[in-house]
């Protein structure tokens, strides 16, 4: 008998019909002013832009056709007039009301997108952060027997088409009608709407007002003749004045025909930080496209502001920013250039301007510099550098110095400086941003120049020994000193140097620093990480206290007979000379000076109390 299996059916399966997606259009409009665009203020962009655009298509078939944007704002409507190419009732049904579509996706246009300002289609989806409905009227400059067709959509993402008669717009172009959402009247206000205007279209190529109120402005500051250099310079400083509310250093011209860009970048008049990121000025065919564009220009350039126009960079979809990729890598390497080659020429033909230039901003240029060996080259007998003969360039310490000794930290510069200075070595200090990469390339650009890196060791080779029987005459002092500094980390030595007062110093290396930090941690940690760390022990040489022989506070100490108030007096040194270096106290060091100051006092006011009771000390 079969067993009755229940077969699964072998009839074909219709296939079932897409679903085309909903789209919300308050919660994209709600995504859009909170994440996509930085300010409501983009809506007069997107309306510009396409305004724009709609006159470039036109005059693309038509070259003789009128260019003119017209702006009216009334009461908490705008309106927005074009000569531009227009649209047909089939355009609006498959333009207007699809989201992510763009007339410049068209046929026929595709090869000639470059001229356009709008690549992504959103259009005027953005007017919706304003908006609460949008009227727009127009008439194809394509189909000139078309009638005129209105689109009037709400923010509820409905919306309606009809033809109107031809009196309602006799010639082509668009007129785009805006009502405003409630609590955002202000931003269709007129003189809001011309201060946006100005802003984002004052280098537009077409007649564009506000009212009667001229928007555009050309040509461009950079590109305006002018009586000669010097009227030039303070047309553009002014210019700067204005947009970015400071009065440039100096003005370096911005011109790379190879990328359609030109422009100006303005030094700034005082010093930033290299972290700070710029905002630079970006037109994208005559429209603003963004006042925060940070990867212009190559990092080390953080000491100007630009501004400029350019027709090759790509923006990102919300045209609020740039797009990396190969070309704007070319367009910041080209600038970087430009500004190389500004500073190649002040060091050639204008050293004063120069001199005030550096002044401000070395930082800026030892970050060149430190990559680009001519340009260390060329700057090095202007570059400012802390030394122990005063602030020199390095060209000018090395004509002085065989021998170029350099510290790493600020901290050892200043442990090292009046010793090193006083036995007639010469030291830069390394610790500042960028400066010990430059001590090092110096070798490398300055055939014959010496460079070495100066330690404890360095230094304590170049004092002068104590002659063996004085030294073995203060053996007991020694050996006291030592005692109370061994559980430090640090050693005692004896030498003779200038100046006389300077009784002590505490030198040290980032290997004995190593060390003694390791030391610490194995002290505090358990039996398996203490083990762990014993075994890292190194033969780094420990911190030394180098007393002064020549000092006479030193002699007197070392002639007193008690172990105790020697031990006292060792620690005030030590204190002192870490104080002097400027060193950052570990908990030891600070409960060490507290120990050694109240141990003086003590002695102090306890021989007086002795004194005054007839005993004597």
């Amino acid at each position: 008998m079969d067993s009755q299996i229940p077969q699964a059916s072998q009839a074909p399966r219709s296939a079932q019909a897409p679903h085309m997606f909903q789209v919300d259009l308050r919660g994209l409009v709600d995504l859009l002013s909170h994440h996509l665009y930085s300010s409501p203020k983009v809506y007069l962009r997107e309306l510009l832009q396409n305004a724009v655009d709609a006159i470039t298509a036109r005059r693309a078939e038509e070259p003789d056709a009128p260019a003119r944007v017209r702006l009216t704002a009334e009461a908490g409507s705008l309106r927005v007039e074009d000569t531009g190419v227009g649209l047909t009732e089939a355009d609006v049904h498959g333009l207007l009301a699809t989201i992510g579509r763009s007339s410049k996706r068209a046929e026929g246009l595709q090869e000639a997108r470059s001229d356009f300002l709008g690549q992504f289609g959103i259009g005027l989806l953005a007017c919706f952060v304003v908006a609460e409905r949008i009227r727009v009227v127009s008439r194809s400059a394509r189909a000139p027997g078309a009638p005129p067709v209105e689109w009037t959509a709400r923010d509820d993402g409905s919306y309606t088409v009809r033809t109107l008669p031809d009196e309602a717009r006799p010639e082509p172009g668009t007129t785009v009608h805006l009502v405003a959402r409630p609590g955002t009247a202000e931003w269709l206000a007129g003189d809001r709407v011309l201060s946006l205007a100005r802003d984002f279209g004052s280098l537009l190529p077409y007649d564009v007002r506000v009212g009667e109120e001229a928007v555009t402005d050309l040509p461009a500051p950079w590109d305006r003749p002018y009586p000669g250099p010097a009227a030039r310079r303070v047309a553009l400083a002014r210019h700067c004045h204005e947009l970015f509310g400071f009065t440039p250093l100096d003005t370096i011209e911005l011109d790379v025909p190879l990328a359609g860009i030109r422009g100006v970048a303005y030094v700034l008049p005082s010093a930033v930080s290299p972290a700070q990121r710029a905002g630079h000025r970006v037109h994208l065919k005559g429209m603003l496209l963004t006042e925060r564009a940070e990867q212009l220009l190559p990092d080390w350039a953080f000491f100007v502001r630009c501004v400029l126009d350019t027709d090759s960079l790509r923006p990102t979809a919300s045209r609020e920013s740039l797009y990396e990729d190969e070309t704007l890598a070319g367009v910041r390497e080209a600038l970087g250039e430009r500004i190389r080659a500004w500073l190649t020429g002040l060091a050639a033909g204008d050293p004063e301007r120069l001199a005030a230039f550096l002044s401000v901003h070395h930082l800026g240029v030892k970050s060149l510099a430190r990559h680009d060996r001519e340009m260390l080259r060329t700057m090095l007998p202007w570059l400012p550098f802390e030394t122990t003969d005063g602030r020199l360039s390095l060209e000018e310490f090395a004509q002085r110095h065989p021998v170029v000794h350099f510290t790493r930290t600020v901290e050892e510069y200043r442990q090292v400086a009046p010793i090193a200075s006083a036995q007639g070595i010469g030291v830069v200090n390394g610790g500042y941003t960028y400066d010990s990469e430059l001590v090092e390339a110096l070798e490398a650009v300055r055939p014959g120049t010496v460079v070495a890196e100066l330690d404890a060791e360095t230094v304590t080779a170049h004092l002068d020994a104590v002659d063996p029987a004085e030294e073995l005459a203060l053996s007991g002092f020694l050996a006291a000193a030592r005692a109370r500094l061994d559980p430090l980390g640090c050693d005692v030595v004896l030498r003779s140097f200038h100046p006389l007062s300077v009784p002590a110093l505490h030198l040290d290396d980032r290997e004995a620093r190593h060390e003694q930090a390791r030391a610490e941690a194995q002290e505090q940690a358990d039996d398996l990480w203490a083990g762990i760390l014993g075994s890292l022990r190194g033969g780094a040489p420990r911190a030394r206290l180098v007393l002064n022989h020549l000092s006479p506070l030193v002699r007197r100490i070392g002639s007193l007979g008690e172990p105790e108030l020697i031990g006292t007096a060792v620690e005030s040194l030590y204190g002192q000379a870490l104080l002097m270096a400027q060193r950052p106290l570990r908990p030891a060091d600070s409960a060490l000076l507290n120990r050694a100051f109240a141990g003086l006092l003590e002695w102090a006011t306890h021989g007086e109390d002795d004194t005054e009771g007839g005993a004597h000390r």
